[in-house]
């Protein structure tokens, strides 16, 4: 120790025991900062600086490919270099981003919203600024790399659908992830995903994997080059082929029957539930979507009155005319009104409740049965059968057969119709059942709406015996593909003929039908002719389209336990039988493709042929 004026200096035994403390602090800091950085977050810090020498480009999966149930390719994918921003290479300035919007041709305004947008994501996640590269942007690029290190060419895969809108509402389109999918935790920031039909249920099988490319990258930023420097690469997966049950020549068909009439056209298979077709129109163009749609396009689309994103066949809810009576006459059957004999006279018109209820002849039918009033679509004659059921049992009947819920088809949107009853309309319009509606619903009208593909499956199902398979539109069981089920509402066999004999006889008997008939085939069938104004006001709106009649057909063949059935909607078609034709192009498509292999022949007049109901 230091002697000071001949004493020996010595340190206090408190301030050794803080020195002593404080070493010991800075030890545990020290070793306490070692263990964090190495152990307990090596995988974080260890990303931080590899992400200082390396820069990962993903490589995007292609979409997988939608086939048609012959393999035969409906729906795949086309190489295209997009431009991409790594905002972590770029300088966040106004000027770098204003020469970037300039360069690339795009709006300052716009690119400031996008960066924006992206203001959360990390800022090594690419944004993609242009779908398609053009040429001047490949050279803008190429010319400012050491500027703009974090502007780069990514290779994509777009959708390519079929030219002129075929299966639109079918397939549907895919979009950028929007924020609500990215916060749902179904995607990430500029994802590729499905958004309507297809592509969107399928999604998950169809999206596949994303790969990745990893090379080094200098202090700025700048990829080094070099033989001993060469990029690696993972390898995306592509998404899964989906096969559909869709034929494409039924499909084609059914496209062309429509051709630019406003409605919806559906064809399945009854005892698998497989759909054959599925064609809505108008349609839209899905491989706008395949690339950023451009927002006054999404406008025009968005406001046209003849709503061409709506699927007409499992969206458009209206009611269902006189095909509803295939409905009423199986409650009636099978609550045993028409054991005795039953005949009613019909002179054109019919007084229920106080209330005048005409036949759409108004010269009337004479005295009509069962097998008559469904072959020449007699109303007065459903109008007693409807008062007799009342609208509990009608009601019962129809959910049993499927109408009033959606069918459970793997298509996004289905809406499910309404069958109505005394509770609903207390609970919807807070207003008492009246007795004189249940004549309107007996033969399709007032308060009841069906989709084109409910009452094809109810129709199948009812020609069927009372079993009624899901429809379904993928073949191979994978993920997310529902298992084809069966409801039961067995039919008597007498019931079941009266019904099935009573639909041939609209076709084949000189009945409402008879456009659709074709002598080699057992076709049967029922048209529907759907008012939109009350017949009091209908001499007032005569001659404005937008109150004429909707047309309604379903066609099936066989006439029991039948392979294929077709219902068709045409909005504002004036009479039900005026969709028989479609019907029929369709019903003679799938058989000449199924007996004889020929052509697809689809020649023939739409005008109709027999009863206009």
């Amino acid at each position: 120790m230091e002697l000071i004026f001949g004493y020996e200096r010595k340190l206090p035994t408190e301030r050794l025991a803080w020195l002593r403390v404080a070493a010991i602090a800075v030890t545990l800091l020290l070793l306490g900062g070692f263990w964090r950085l190495q152990i307990a977050r090596s995988e974080y810090f260890s990303l931080l600086a590899e992400r200082n020498r390396i820069r990962t480009t993903p490589i995007m999966a292609p979409r997988g490919l939608i086939l048609d149930r012959e393999g035969r390719l409906l729906v795949d994918n086309y190489p295209a270099y997009s431009v991409i921003l790594v905002r972590e290479y770029v300088p966040n300035t106004k000027a770098a981003q204003e020469a970037i919007a300039r360069g690339l041709h795009l709006a300052p305004a716009w690119l400031a919203e996008r960066l924006e947008e992206y203001k959360d994501a990390p800022p090594f996640q690419p944004i993609v600024l242009k779908d398609e590269a053009a040429l001047s942007d490949i050279a803008f690029i190429e010319a400012h790399q050491d500027d703009y290190p974090g502007l780069e060419l990514l290779l994509l895969y777009r959708r390519r659908y079929p030219p002129a809108g075929l299966g639109a509402h079918l397939f549907g389109y895919v979009g950028e992830a929007s924020k609500e999918e990215v916060a749902a935790g179904r995607s990430e920031l500029g994802d590729i995903v499905g958004k309507k039909g297809i592509e969107r249920h399928y999604n998950r099988i169809l999206m596949g994997v994303n790969g990745e490319r990893r090379a080094l990258v200098d202090s700025q930023g700048r990829e080094v080059r070099g033989p001993e420097y060469k990029p690696e690469y993972k390898p995306p997966v592509a998404g899964r082929p989906l096969q559909l049950t869709i034929d494409y020549d039924v499909q084609l068909a059914a496209e062309r029957a429509l051709e630019e009439r406003k409605g919806g056209l559906v064809a399945l298979n009854p005892q698998t539930g497989d759909v054959l077709a599925l064609a809505s129109r108008p349609a839209f163009d899905p491989n706008l979507f395949a690339r950023r749609i451009p927002a006054e396009e999404w406008q025009r689309l968005m406001n046209d009155p003849d709503k061409p994103l709506l699927n007409r066949v499992i969206q458009a809810q209206l009611a269902p005319g006189s095909t509803f009576k295939i409905i009423t006459a199986a409650a009636a059957l099978e609550e045993g009104l028409f054991e005795k004999p039953f005949t009613v006279q019909c002179n054109g018109s019919a007084v229920h409740y106080g209330r005048l209820f005409r036949c759409w002849i108004p010269e009337g039918h004479g005295r009509v049965g069962l097998h008559e009033a469904i072959v020449r679509s007699c109303d007065v004659f459903f109008y007693e059968v409807g008062k007799w059921l009342g609208i509990e049992r009608i009601g019962a009947y129809a959910r049993q057969f499927g109408l009033g819920r959606p069918t459970g088809i793997d298509l996004p949107g289905e809406e499910g119709g309404l069958i109505p009853s005394p509770e609903w309309k207390l609970r919807a319009r807070k207003e008492p059942w009246i007795p004189s509606e249940t004549v309107s619903v007996a033969i399709g009208q007032g308060p009841i709406m069906v989709t084109p593909l409910q009452l094809a499956h109810a129709i199948g199902g009812i020609a069927m015996g009372g079993r009624f398979v899901r429809p379904r539109l993928v073949l191979e069981p994978g993920n997310g593909t529902p298992e084809t089920a069966t409801a039961q509402a067995p039919l008597k066999e007498t019931s079941l003929l009266e019904l099935t004999n009573g639909m041939w006889g609209v076709v084949n008997e000189g009945g409402t039908g008879a456009a659709a008939r074709l002598p080699e085939l057992d076709v049967a069938g029922k048209t529907g002719t759907a008012q939109l104004v009350g017949l009091d006001k209908l001499n007032q709106v005569k001659g404005q389209g937008a109150y004429t009649d909707n047309a309604w057909f379903v066609g099936l063949a066989p006439r029991r336990n039948p392979e294929i059935v077709v219902a068709v909607l045409l909005e504002h078609g004036e009479h039900g039988a005026s969709a028989a034709p479609l019907a029929r192009m369709v019903l003679r498509a799938y058989f000449e493709k199924k007996r004889r292999g020929a052509p697809l022949q689809l020649a023939g007049s739409h005008a109709a042929t027999g009863e206009t109901r």
